[in-house]
């Protein structure tokens, strides 16, 4: 499902920079100023790209937004993570995107309680991004 979502917005993305019409705008686009994306789509691809473990909850690449659901790692079964990506920018910068990242464990009643997150998880996350983002952009240009 996550590998057609990807092509599916690569498609949606791209088709609307080259000038073709938006699926279901019946419009064409003449260039990436009158799309309507407010996003860099280097960006884009690698922030979807880098949270791909995720289970998708929902993703806008005209707003920038994404947001997982919960995701619990195999070897840690009492905690589970969620995240909100945030990419802020038309151009490709290290503070064109911002990481959220949500932790919660299991107590033991077995319920779910919030609970803090290292605050270097969402730079590392952040950096991640920007290094695939930049990947990107260099395989486009050669």
């Amino acid at each position: 499902m996550l590998t057609f979502f990807r092509l599916f917005m690569t498609v949606l993305v791209v088709g609307s920079l080259a000038g073709c019409s938006v699926i279901g705008s019946g419009k064409k686009r003449a260039s990436a100023a009158q799309s309507g994306i407010g996003v860099n789509t280097f960006l884009w691809r690698a922030a979807l790209e880098t949270i791909e473990f995720m289970p998708l909850q929902s993703a806008d690449p005209y707003g920038g937004v994404i947001i997982t659901g919960w995701h619990s790692d195999a070897g840690a079964p009492n905690e589970r993570f969620k995240a909100t990506v945030y990419i802020l920018d038309t151009r490709l910068r290290a503070d064109g995107v911002k990481v959220s990242v949500f932790k919660q464990a299991r107590d033991t009643t077995g319920t779910w309680r919030d609970s803090a997150v290292d605050p270097k998880t969402e730079t590392q996350i952040e950096n991640a991004i920007l290094t695939r983002a930049r990947e990107l952009k260099i395989s486009t240009l050669g």
